[in-house]
């Protein structure tokens, strides 16, 4: 088992790297004092969310010349709470929703939609379940402008506070900070597939959106926010991921019910590929489980040495190290197990959902389009 245990390590030196070296949020606000700052809101059904974003957004200083917010077709009041924004700041405007086209998912044509109506020299995309502190937008368009950049997401804080969110929702940061080289992306700064993003918060120089495309360049895509990323570096332009925690939290998730259905959503639909997703779910049994079953064995004496043991330590490693990037509980490392296992079963029913029927999100079912990228979401 000897193996075993070098990739594992192999894998946490990597991990480890993404933690101590990854880039935080740094620029001030003041770097985008001059620029008129769009703010750009999808929201569907976020009747309970939009109230406490648009009072962050409300103490925000000077340079948010709008506050756009796209009604999706909600069914609750969120129109309400839009208009009692509205009284309160006279930035705030609903932007009533367009039949949704063929060919397009959800979330881009929304975000299409707004940033058509946007005015602003920069485009801040904000899910509505998100918060903010004063002057995020402005430091997420002063960041850009320090990287060089006319693309820059905040990766946001996830707030934790059940059980199941404590013990799941760091799964989120490991599967993508466990592989992804987030320190090489500003040094390869134009490859394609180093782009990242979240779509808590997105800051774009309008003219370059829409120059690039827009949302339109990814208007068939589930995974929208990072396959935006990526097309705005293959069209040769600069774009980053930086650690913006500090600045953005959301609670994507309140229960391990909403947790399913969120990550249903995301994880089968996230690789346009079989093979691709086949690697995916092979990876993380043999990095995030097989060490403890190896373990297991190494105990009832059926696999001998001490690579169960150090393999094993890996994976908490990884998982330590991230705690502390991240913020959320270390003890929740312990369950790494039975988290993965979860996660595991949950992609592949994710993926043959999605393959069959299509995956549900917000009322909308979501299934493969066809080659043309015809056929209504």
């Amino acid at each position: 088992m000897i193996w075993l245990a070098i990739f594992v390590w192999a894998v946490a030196a990597l991990a480890i790297w993404n933690a101590l070296a990854w880039p935080r949020l740094r620029a001030t606000s003041e770097h985008a004092r001059d620029e008129r700052i769009s703010v750009l809101i999808p929201a569907r059904n976020e009747e309970a969310h939009l109230g406490p974003l648009l009072n962050d957004l409300r103490r925000c200083p000077t340079g948010i010349a709008e506050i756009l917010i796209y009604d999706d077709h909600s069914t609750d009041g969120t129109a309400a709470a839009i208009a009692a924004g509205a009284a309160r700041d006279s930035r705030v405007r609903r932007l009533s929703p367009d039949p949704l086209p063929d060919g397009w998912r959800g979330k881009p044509f929304a975000c299409a939609r707004l940033a058509a109506a946007a005015r602003g020299d920069w485009l801040v995309f904000l899910d509505a379940d998100v918060r903010v502190a004063p002057d995020a937008p402005a430091r997420v368009v002063a960041e850009a402008k320090a990287q060089g950049a006319t693309f820059l997401s905040a990766w946001p804080g996830i707030e934790m506070r059940g059980f199941s969110e404590r013990w799941l929702m760091p799964l989120l940061n490991y599967v993508v900070f466990t592989l992804f080289p987030a320190p090489l992306s500003f040094l390869f700064d134009r490859k394609p597939s180093l782009g990242l993003a979240h779509g808590a918060c997105i800051a774009c120089r309008a003219e370059d959106y829409r120059s690039m495309g827009g949302h339109e360049r990814v208007k068939t895509e589930l995974f929208e926010d990072t396959r935006l990323a990526q097309a705005w570096r293959a069209s040769g332009r600069r774009g980053f991921c930086v650690d913006g925690q500090k600045n953005v939290r959301t609670r994507m998730y309140d229960s391990f019910g909403a947790i399913w259905r969120g990550f249903s959503k995301n994880l089968g639909p996230a690789f346009r590929r079989r093979w691709s997703f086949a690697l995916f779910l092979a990876f993380h049994f043999v990095l995030g489980l097989l060490p403890f079953l190896a373990l297991i064995a190494a105990a009832a004496g059926a696999v001998a040495g001490m690579g169960p043991a150090v393999a094993a330590l890996g994976v908490l490693a990884i998982r330590g190290a991230q705690a502390l990037r991240f913020r959320y509980p270390p003890g929740s490392a312990l369950l790494h197990p039975f988290a993965v296992a979860a996660m595991l079963a949950l992609a592949a029913v994710s993926r043959v959902r999605y393959e069959t029927g299509g995956v549900e999100w917000k009322g909308r079912r979501y299934g493969r389009l066809s080659a043309d990228g015809g056929g209504r979401p």
